[in-house]
């Protein structure tokens, strides 16, 4: 949206919840949190889109939640927090991870 309010624009049009938003740092994507393919549940995976929302691609596959993703300004690392590999059941951890750039759909 423009900085007075106006030209809002909706990006995802996904079931279930996409939250946690983040700017890639080339200002051409959005990496985000969602449960858009099993609405219901609590699992959550991080999603890349396109600005106009297309080219939607799927970053991680734990079956755990994977959520609040954020890029080193660099774009060299991603960081994220996850349930993944937790000593008890809901724990959540910080995850950090080179980002490296393949080829996109």
């Amino acid at each position: 949206m423009n900085a007075d309010g106006t030209g809002q624009r909706q990006v995802t049009h996904l079931p279930g919840a996409s939250f946690a938003p983040y700017f890639h740092p080339d200002g051409k994507r959005i990496i985000f949190a969602s449960n858009y393919r099993e609405p219901e549940s609590r699992n959550f995976d991080l999603y890349l889109v396109d600005l106009d929302g297309s080219r939607l691609e799927q970053v991680t596959t734990s079956p755990e939640f994977d959520a609040f993703p954020m890029f080193s300004p660099d774009g060299k690392r991603l960081v994220w927090a996850s349930n993944r590999h937790g000593a008890v059941p809901h724990e959540t951890n910080i995850f950090i991870a080179d980002w490296v750039e393949g080829e996109r759909p």
